[in-house]
């Protein structure tokens, strides 16, 4: 059985978006950067041809979200977190922050898709400071000036994007 206290939760629509990109980035879009490089390559004087650097810097940067999608896609929850009222990603989350209600989704723009909803991650002082409470709790993290922000958690539901 999966650790889905370290998946990442994805929808199945997220999922398949994601497999399908790096189908494309692995086959497709790889061929057409190395196409693109042979080309420049045979016009010549490689330092001072802006258009292989620039094929070459593409490539580096589409390797890059290979090895992202992989990483992503290796310890994958397919589904939704459960409806228990425990913070986690893959949870819609409605807070008092600071005495303001946000209501956003803790996880990655992965997950989010097109949906228009604000993502905050995990990682970042606002999800940090909230994954693993429940509805109900209270808790803060501190704001980069140094103010410690109170957070009441109101509400906290699986993603159904």
């Amino acid at each position: 059985m999966t650790d889905t206290t370290a998946a990442t939760w994805l929808t199945q629509e997220a999922y398949d978006r994601l497999k399908d990109e790096l189908a494309n980035l692995e086959t497709v879009a790889r061929k057409e950067i190395a196409d693109r490089i042979a080309a420049a390559r045979d016009e010549g004087d490689l330092k001072e041809n802006g258009g292989y650097h620039a094929a070459r810097e593409e490539q580096a940067k589409q390797e890059a979200r290979i090895r992202e999608l992989k990483e992503k896609l290796r310890n994958v929850q397919i589904g939704t977190p459960p409806d228990d009222g425990v913070v986690e990603p893959g949870m819609v989350v409605t807070a008092l922050v600071a005495g303001d209600e946000m209501t956003f989704l803790l996880g990655s723009r992965e997950i989010a898709g097109t949906a228009d909803i604000d993502v905050f991650s995990p990682t970042s002082p606002l999800g940090a400071a909230i994954h693993g409470h429940k509805v109900g709790d209270t808790t803060s993290y501190e704001a980069p000036n140094g103010r410690e922000i109170p957070v009441e958690i109101t509400a906290a539901s699986p993603f159904q994007g």
